[in-house]
């Protein structure tokens, strides 16, 4: 598709479709983009005047059906190929959507020529308002993991989150976000739902690995240099390279009672046993509302599905709270921008172990009145709905409470904070993307190794008995192939078996010779996930999370639950006391302890992935060396093994002694659990790390470890 670029300026260009019949005006000598088409122009065509004074003259010209459709956040979109789908077309034009989600891309090619139809096509309509293209997290070197569905396509690779924050270092995170925010850019996205600034203070939480970990301090630095790298990638404030960043979950989504998840609604109830509610709101106050490169703030928020049982008056979701999100989001913290619901959180429930809607405490309203009641409550988008007829039922009912005038005052409100944030970033200028540009910046060799040089930093030895590591040169190597078993997801999908070599050969062979038989070999390296709990918690009724891969009886749960009730149970009672649970990769336990027998007195280095702090017993005292990664490449391993590169990185967490301290903790606590010791004296606390030397002491440890 062809489009035409007028360079103003290093700040300013205009592109536009011909096709679209948008034409260029000249004012005082300069180009402007006359998308109404008289000839006249207006503040908001003005690229001179302020994103406010542009974002405040737009809003007022807006129809109700168009700030509606602004309301509106499209479900995900696979980019397979360039052409627009009939139904991508429809929310476009008839629900007059513009924040689009879109998930997995073919390639950067693909997700530009796809992009710049987009923006072709609503260019053309009424006041030329764009589409603002999002994105959930996808720089993943594993690209099939949930919760990322984004990350695939040619893109650098760099960890998770965890692995962001085992480097303990605000200015790596930084480097990471202003890379992503290029590439973000080139793919034809300007917002990132992203960063995820809950505290991970229960272990079991599903969404863990997703979090900078449980540390209030270091998980705020981490969230705040994150969202300026992002929203200031030069460094200096907003520019046309920025990317929106939309803080998520307020007021933390990591305190689910039994470390349930609220996707489903057996995880609906946030708990605060510890009294530490106020304590999961410093990575937003002191992190994504309190930026330091000139952009403010994370210019959206997504509050969690949770009910923040007890907290409030009304034990109702945070999407429909008003006291969380008038009072305490507004009121007492100040905050001015995006409040965005999370995905389906309007859409009716199925079933409390079905992924259904989440209209957690408003089970019983209809759609229409769950929609008001959020935008009474202060939300300004609907996430995962594409649909506009609810939105404008809902507009009505604030009409017939409070007057025409007083609910066109609101949406208009609603509607300056979301065209706000597409003129800080300039989509109204120039939404479209050099295809070819795309293609050579994504996934670039400087990426690359830009990512590759983090995944290195982020890898964390716990065990390194007799100075085992690095490994010799040439040493002989067994490296059992690993079963991914068979089971469920987090969805409920059943994904098949799958048997593998962890290492490519031809990675393994540049510093080692690989064998067959653990006889012949001079050491093992054993490469495993942490334990996947069968069905996170439920099924059908309320079992245990474990995180042990053996069979697990939670005889130290609570006798009763603190909350519970759902419009589908008969009952309130929610606890599993005396239940016992089972995880899915049991078999990762008994490869180390084969591993171990077949290895005799020989050496066995155990490689974890390591989703969730677990328990260790089942595993160090059968390991020679530890090492903890957070989903990097294979290569970044063995890097590590065989001293090419001396690991640095620092638990983000705790690891609990057993699962006892598991359930004895508070869901909402920090650092509240007694921690495992292994064979070596060493206790695996948070910012607990070795090097080739030893135990690490360093600057990072001394800034954030607890005394």
């Amino acid at each position: 598709m062809d489009y035409k670029v007028i360079y103003i300026d290093d700040s300013v260009e205009l592109g536009y479709s011909p096709d679209s019949g948008v034409k260029i005006i000249y004012v005082d000598g300069l180009p402007f983009k006359d998308f109404i088409g008289d000839g006249v122009l207006r503040p908001y065509e003005d690229w001179r005047l302020s994103p406010q004074e542009r974002a405040r003259d737009l809003a007022s010209r807006l129809s109700v059906e168009e700030i509606a459709g602004l309301m509106l956040y499209s479900p995900q979109n696979h980019l397979d190929d360039s052409e627009l789908t009939e139904g991508q077309r429809e929310f476009l034009l008839q629900d007059n959507v513009r924040h689009v989600l879109v998930s997995r891309v073919a390639s950067p090619k693909v997700a530009a020529e796809w992009n710049n139809r987009v923006q072709a096509l609503v260019e053309s309509r009424t006041h030329g308002i764009p589409a603002n293209n999002s994105s959930d997290p996808r720089h993943l070197a594993t690209p099939d993991a949930e919760f990322a569905a984004g990350a695939s396509g040619q893109r650098s690779l760099w960890s998770n989150l965890l692995g962001l924050a085992a480097t303990f270092s605000p200015e790596e995170v930084e480097k990471f976000a202003r890379v992503a925010a290029t590439e973000y850019r080139y793919l034809g996205i300007a917002t990132a739902l992203s960063p995820q600034a809950d505290l991970g203070t229960d272990p079991r939480w599903y969404r863990y690995s997703s979090t900078f970990g449980c540390d209030p301090a270091l998980v705020a630095d981490l969230v705040r240099a994150y969202a300026d790298g992002f929203q200031s990638p030069d460094g200096n404030g907003w520019s046309r390279r920025s990317v929106n960043t939309m803080a998520k979950h307020w007021p933390g989504g990591g305190t689910g009672e039994g470390g349930r998840d609220a996707h489903y609604g057996n995880g609906k109830y946030a708990v605060y046993p510890g009294g530490c509610f106020q304590i999961h709101k410093i990575p937003f106050v002191k992190g994504a509302f309190d930026l330091k490169r000139g952009t403010g703030a994370s210019l959206a928020v997504m509050p969690y599905y949770t009910i923040p049982y007890g907290q409030t008056d009304e034990n109702v979701a945070n999407g429909y709270n008003s006291d969380i999100l008038l009072r305490q989001l507004r009121e007492e913290v100040g905050y001015e921008g995006v409040i965005c619901t999370d995905w389906l959180g309007t859409h009716d429930e199925v079933h409390p172990g079905i992924h259904s809607g989440k209209p957690w405490g408003v089970e019983n309203l209809s759609v229409a009145e769950r929609h008001y009641k959020a935008l009474m409550a202060g939300v300004d988008q609907f996430g995962g709905n594409n649909e506009i007829e609810p939105v404008l039922q809902a507009y009505q009912m604030g009409v017939e409470e409070h007057g025409e005038e007083w609910m066109r005052r609101r949406f208009e409100e609603s509607a300056y904070r979301l065209l706000l944030n597409m003129f800080r970033v300039g989509l109204f200028e120039n939404p479209y993307i050099d295809v070819c540009e795309a293609d050579r910046v994504v996934g670039s060799p400087e990426f690359m190794e830009a990512g590759y040089r983090q995944q290195l930093k982020s890898i964390v030895m716990l065990k390194n008995k007799g100075n085992l590591l690095p490994l010799s040169q040439g040493s002989k190597v067994y490296i059992p192939r690993r079963i991914s078993p068979e089971g469920p997801n987090y969805w409920r999908q059943i994904i098949p078996q799958k048997i593998y070599d962890p290492v490519p050969e031809s990675v393994v062979s540049r510093d080692f010779i690989q064998v067959e038989d653990a006889g012949q070999a001079d050491v093992a390296i054993v490469f495993v996930e942490s334990p996947h709990s069968y069905l996170m918690g439920y099924d059908n009724g309320y079992i245990p999370i474990s995180l042990q891969y053996g069979d697990y009886v939670a005889e130290d749960a609570r006798e009763h639950s603190i909350a519970g009730g759902d419009p589908f149970e008969e009952t309130s009672e929610r606890s599993y006391r005396g239940k016992s649970a089972r995880t899915i990769n049991k078999c990762d336990m008994e490869l180390v302890h084969r591993a171990r027998e077949e290895m005799g007195q020989k050496p066995v280095i155990v490689v974890i992935n390591m989703l969730n702090p677990m328990v260790m017993k089942e595993i160090e005292p059968y390991a020679d060396a530890v090492i903890a990664v957070f989903d990097v490449q294979a290569q970044a391993v063995m890097d590590i093994v065989s001293g090419r590169c001396e690991p640095s990185g620092l638990l983000p967490f705790q690891l609990p002694r057993d699962m006892s301290a598991v359930e004895l903790h508070c869901e909402d606590k920090p650092h509240d659990m007694p921690c495992y010791c292994d064979t070596q004296g060493h206790f695996y606390d948070f910012a607990f790390g070795m090097n080739f030397k030893g135990v690490i002491d360093d600057e990072r440890v001394r800034k954030y470890r607890r005394t």
